[in-house]
């Protein structure tokens, strides 16, 4: 297991912001902008799954995982929607795998939602404001580097009952007590 950190997410962001803008000239020559576009998306959003799963102590599920992400992205691609709609469904796939693999509360998860929409909202913000496809994906996988700052459960550790506190230790000297009173009687 290799944690995430916010500055291997920040390289994260700079290797798929520069990647992404390079694959999607390649292959908007030979495809066209909006199925380059969509293979983009689909091919950084497995490789930033595979990072998140490479950064995760769970090990159970990934083949499922990847296969779910599979599917999704068949899907997606098939029935071709709005690239909005594509970002989003992606964007959901990272969260739903963040929540699944790295966070162990309901909070924590819906907060990491609201980073995935921040995010999303970033690279949108971008596009529309410089037209770059690697800004855009700058800005996006950047605030998904903040998903390291959320802590994976929000309560807090549980700490080793004192012996005054502790029903078993309580117990145990109520059953010596009785034992010296019956041992006392005979």
């Amino acid at each position: 297991m290799n944690r995430a950190t916010f500055f291997q997410g920040v390289g994260v962001a700079l290797i798929a912001a520069i990647v992404g803008e390079v694959v999607f000239s390649a292959l908007t020559l030979l495809l066209g902008s909006y199925s380059a576009l969509q293979l983009v998306i689909a091919t950084l959003s497995l490789c930033y799954i595979l990072y998140l799963l490479r950064s995760s102590e769970v090990r159970l599920g990934r083949v499922v995982t990847i296969s779910m992400w599979l599917l999704v992205t068949l899907l997606t691609l098939w029935l071709s929607p709005h690239l909005l709609l594509t970002v989003t469904i992606h964007s959901l796939m990272i969260w739903l795998v963040r929540a699944l693999y790295l966070h162990n509360s309901l909070l924590t998860a819906l907060a990491d939602l609201g980073l995935a929409v921040l995010a999303v909202s970033a690279a949108l913000w971008a596009t529309l404001q410089t037209g770059s496809l690697a800004m855009a994906l700058w800005c996006y996988f950047l605030i998904q580097a903040l998903f390291v700052f959320i802590p994976s459960t929000l309560t807090p550790p549980r700490t080793a009952p004192t012996v005054e506190n502790d029903h078993f230790e309580q117990a145990r000297r109520a059953a010596q007590a009785a034992l010296r009173k019956l041992s006392a009687s005979n």
